[in-house]
Order: C-alpha cells, then sequence, then structure tokens
C-alpha cells in the first residue's frame, strides 16, 4: 500500500511581499480615456469626409446638365487644366472654385473664361501664366467656362486676387 504523501502547509503570506493591488479606477479611467479619444477622431474624420452645402448644391446642378457634365469631362478628363488646377487649392493656377469665386459677379463671366482658356493669360492671379489652348474649339472653352462658373456657391462675394 502507498502512504499518503505529506503536503506543506502553504506559506504564511508576507504582507510585504505581496505585489500591491491595482485599484480598478486606473482601469476604468484609462478604458474612459481611450474611448473619448476615439470618438473624437471619429467625429473629426467625420466633418473633413462630409461635402460642404456648397458643393453638393453644384454637383446636383451639374448632374441636372448634360452641358455642364459635358464641360466637366472636358476639364477634368480631355485636357491638360488639371497639370496647374485643382478644385480647391490655388497650386500652380489657382482653383476652380477660387475662379468661379472671383467672376461670379461678371454677367460676361463664361464668355470672358472661354477667352481666357483659348487665348491665354498673365497677371489674372499674380505672376501666374496661364498658357494658350488654341486646341480648344470656341463650343469646348464655353462648356468648360460654364461648368467652372457653376462652381461658384450662391451669394458668394468675389474673392480678391492674391
Amino acid at each position: 500500500m502507498s502512504e499518503p504523501q505529506h503536503q506543506d502547509p502553504p506559506p504564511a503570506s508576507d504582507p510585504d511581499s505581496d505585489p500591491p493591488r491595482r485599484s480598478r479606477w486606473l482601469g476604468v479611467l484609462i478604458v474612459a480615456f481611450a474611448l473619448v479619444v476615439g470618438l473624437g477622431m471619429f467625429n473629426i474624420g467625420r466633418l473633413i469626409i462630409r461635402p460642404k452645402p456648397e458643393v453638393t448644391a453644384a454637383d446636383r446642378l451639374i448632374e441636372a446638365s448634360p452641358r455642364l457634365q459635358q464641360g466637366r469631362e472636358l476639364v477634368t478628363r480631355s485636357s491638360d487644366c488639371m497639370r496647374c488646377h485643382t478644385m480647391e487649392l490655388d497650386v500652380v493656377g489657382p482653383g476652380f472654385r477660387n475662379i468661379a469665386k472671383r467672376y461670379a459677379d461678371r454677367d460676361d463671366a463664361v464668355p470672358y473664361l472661354a477667352r481666357k482658356i483659348r487665348e491665354g493669360s498673365v497677371g489674372e492671379w499674380g505672376r501666374i501664366v496661364m498658357p494658350r489652348h488654341p486646341q480648344v474649339t470656341q463650343e469646348q472653352a464655353e462648356l468648360m467656362a460654364g461648368w467652372l462658373m457653376a462652381l461658384r456657391p450662391a451669394n458668394a462675394p468675389a474673392a480678391s486676387p492674391p
């Protein structure tokens, strides 16, 4: 027969050797902080991605008009406009929305801009040269200028030159 094995009693706990108890409030605080930071980042991302009201209004106007869609296609896909211009920012040339704001009060904005597209210009927006585009027909230039002027926000003040 086998003898029962003798087990030593567990050692008495020494209060100096036990790790200190961590309170739960620190963990809760860290989780709450992470949650607040995450929600803040989500909100900022939502605000960045959300289109501006004037952008959605212009998009609806353009989608309703085949001529404006043709102008958009000419500017964004069939020409070299996007090499110097963007929708919002002034890169080499001014942004399309800035152009639309600047000429919003002109009654002859579409023919004026169509002429500038075909003949080019210098000094309109500082010392930047707008090259001529003789390969663009007058009708194409008017379609492009019409699309450009559709980008202006309603009741927008004219943008000042740089």
